[in-house]
């Protein structure tokens, strides 16, 4: 029963209201209803208080126990842009007749009222794009969502609110970007003003794919700056942002294909190593910075996976299977979610200790970008061939799997 995958999840109220049809539809693809009701957790309390402007009133705000001087109020369009850039695969696909189908529809209205809120002036939940650095990364998260879902978040807006999006995220140009993966944040705000038709600055967006290729060290990793850094910003941020901004560019004629080709193949490298990454029992190396990002350390992977480019060797039910262990492995902690289902700091669990001094809770909203293959339909081999062992779970159980070499490229 689809009941008992989701009850797999033990964290407080994730049978809502309204995500308990699902359950009672009786879904017959269980990992995806699985999906689908933890995404929907996970954001329904930042898009649902944003559409009724009581995000800024009712979202719990924890911070590091480290955290710097950086104002709180950033935290807000953390956890939008994060969100947004998470579920907006998902909320692209057509409606159906289906329950989540009816879930997704709300949850997509809800999503344009509060990106209308988000830039008016005058809501209670205009959010801060104007002061502080912390903007220039959430900003391109936010502009990131419509690259992702142009037809069901962009072009469904009034124009009022078009012409304040784009208000809003010129304004970031008021600030640089820092000398390391910051310069990609920059570059793929502008990719998207690019891509509706408003003048983009040539500087901002070339510099920042300049920089990331510069700054490539071999076998699918990019260094955060011009030193290497063992942790999960290659997926959080520089292999899925520079393939899409390369896209935009390649799109309007700005750059050669081969640079996107070129892109996209030392993503799909990566994205062989971030599978052999996780365990046979489905979990992954906490290391480096952001762990409180949660599955967001998978986003290349996810993807790849989304935009059904997954390399020779990898297939799309090994890879479901994998992300949905590590899903039910993390997110079976009590203490992720709060008793009203917004997140809280922490890996496994509620543990604030291990949060960076960059870290609050809108900073958490990171994890929906793990979800991305919901994008992909209902029907697709992703969700429907039958589950497979994924690499690791392979080779420790003595079956037969690939080799692994390094690549030149």
């Amino acid at each position: 029963m689809l009941a008992s995958a989701v009850a797999t999840v033990k964290s407080g109220s994730l049978l809502a209201a309204e995500t308990k049809q699902l359950a009672a539809a009786g879904d017959t693809n269980k990992e995806r209803a699985y999906w689908a009701n933890l995404l929907y957790k996970m954001s329904n309390p930042v898009i649902s208080n944003l559409a009724n402007a009581t995000l800024v009133k009712n979202m719990p705000v924890e911070k590091s126990p480290t955290y710097d001087t950086r104002s709180i109020n950033v935290t807000y369009l953390e956890a939008v842009g994060r969100t947004l850039a998470g579920v907006a695969p998902w909320l692209a696909l057509p409606d159906d007749n289906t329950p989540e189908g009816a879930m997704r529809k709300r949850l997509r209205e809800r999503t344009l009222q509060g990106i209308a809120n988000a830039v008016d002036p005058k809501s209670p939940d205009y959010l801060n794009f104007r002061t502080d650095y912390q903007p220039i990364v959430d900003g391109a998260y936010f502009a990131q969502s419509f690259l992702r879902a142009p037809k069901a978040l962009w072009e469904p807006l009034d124009n009022t609110t078009k012409q304040r999006v784009v208000t809003e995220l010129k304004a970031l140009r008021t600030r640089k970007p820092f000398n390391n993966n910051w310069v990609i944040f920059g570059a793929i705000a502008e990719a998207f003003l690019l891509s509706v038709g408003e003048q983009h600055d040539e500087q901002r967006l070339n510099n920042g794919v300049q920089k990331i290729r510069e700054w490539y060290k071999g076998d699918g990793w990019y260094g955060d700056g011009p030193l290497m850094a063992f942790d999960y910003y290659n997926s959080f941020v520089m292999h899925p942002m520079l393939v899409d901004t390369l896209f935009v560019m390649k799109e309007k004629g700005l750059t050669k294909d081969e640079e996107y080709a070129t892109a996209l193949k030392r993503m799909q490298r990566y994205c062989i190593e971030q599978e052999r990454m996780i365990s046979p029992e489905g979990t992954f190396p906490p290391i480096g910075r952001s762990i409180t990002y949660r599955t967001g350390a998978l986003q290349a992977l996810a993807q790849i996976a989304w935009m059904d480019k997954l390399p020779t060797g990898l297939k799309p039910a090994q890879v479901r299977s994998a992300l949905t262990a590590v899903m039910k492995n993390m997110y079976s902690f009590q203490g992720i979610f709060d008793k009203n289902d917004w997140l809280q700091l922490g890996f496994c669990g509620h543990q604030p200790e291990v949060a960076d001094y960059y870290t609050s809770t809108g900073s958490l909203y990171m994890a929906t970008l793990g979800f991305l293959p919901l994008g992909l339909p209902a029907t697709h081999e992703f969700w429907t061939a039958p589950a497979e062992a994924w690499t690791a779970k392979k080779a420790w159980s003595g079956q037969a799997f690939a080799k692994d070499y390094h690549v030149e490229y």
